[in-house]
């Protein structure tokens, strides 16, 4: 078995990295803060101090960060997995990041002999601690093919879409499909309960229908209830549109229906409700039209 170095501890990347451990791979795992690492290393996990010392123990190397910035500087910079590798190592990172800077990190790599896979995935937390991530997958195909295993141990799918960069460009058109498709689920049943009818029942109602969806079956659920405790955070939905941003900018696309739903969420954030789940557009709704769709 491949030794593997874990990097990004969090709400994702904690889960991911444990079933690697209940899978039986020998884990070095770092991330800035040490709680995580302490659980995991209880686990059988070994403690990496840095990710230069992470790199420079495995054989292939997985980031699971917030953004770009923090990619960059976890492999590029000071004390960084650059400074640690040897040609033949891969690096998957399965953050959610722009394309452009997945392609400046694979050439940065390229250099020195590794190779790149850009890995984001989509799920949540509960498919984290499940092993049923979906991963979209960008790099060549030989490297996938040595990676495949590993990521079917935290995903149900994982698919190669094609070359370094098209990972993340397939994670952000999921990303707005996902927004446009969670807020017109709010402004229907808003619509549907402000003209008199139980949301509840139009749910049921249309769920096995065209209307039907996994973000309805995911989400009408918690806008009913009231329970917006996080699967997947508002200001992180709010990052990944940001990358949309940057990304159509570059390829001079226009966005419309992605530009409306970030601000939405973006109102949301400036409200106070960057961490209620995405889910929460329904909040936007509930104080534009005054009316809550809990019961």
């Amino acid at each position: 078995m491949e030794r593997l170095g874990f990097i990004g501890l969090g709400l994702m990347g904690e889960p991911m990295a444990k079933n690697l451990i209940t899978a039986g791979y020998e884990v070095t795992v770092h991330d800035i803060k040490p709680e995580p690492v302490e659980r995991l290393v209880k686990l059988g996990a070994n403690e990496g101090l840095s990710p230069k010392e992470v790199a420079a123990s495995c054989d292939i190397i997985l980031t699971m960060l917030p953004n770009g910035p923090e990619v960059r500087e976890v492999v590029l910079g000071e004390s960084g997995v650059i400074e640690g590798v040897r040609e033949g190592q891969i690096l998957v990172d399965m953050s959610s990041i722009s394309p452009l800077v997945s392609q400046e990190i694979a050439d940065s790599l390229a250099a020195k002999g590794v190779s790149t896979l850009d890995a984001p995935v989509s799920g949540g937390i509960e498919k984290a601690q499940s092993g049923t991530l979906a991963f979209m997958v960008g790099g060549e195909e030989s490297t996938f093919e040595q990676c495949r295993a590993i990521l079917e141990v935290m995903g149900g799918s994982v698919t190669l879409v094609g070359g370094i960069g098209a990972g993340q460009t397939t994670k952000l058109v999921n990303q707005m499909i996902v927004a446009v498709n969670i807020a017109i689920v709010a402004e229907a049943l808003t619509f549907g309960k402000k003209a008199g009818v139980d949301p509840e029942k139009i749910f049921h109602a249309i769920r096995s229908g065209l209307a039907g969806s996994q973000c309805l079956e995911d989400k009408a659920p918690r806008m009913l209830s009231g329970n917006f405790e996080p699967g997947f955070r508002m200001n992180l939905h709010v990052k990944d549109l940001a990358n949309v941003f940057e990304t159509s900018r570059n390829l001079h696309t226009a966005v419309p229906l992605t530009a409306q739903v970030m601000e939405m969420m973006q109102a949301l954030v400036a409200d106070g409700r960057e961490s209620v789940d995405h889910g929460g557009l329904a909040l936007f709704y509930e104080k534009l039209n005054g009316i809550s769709l809990k019961k």
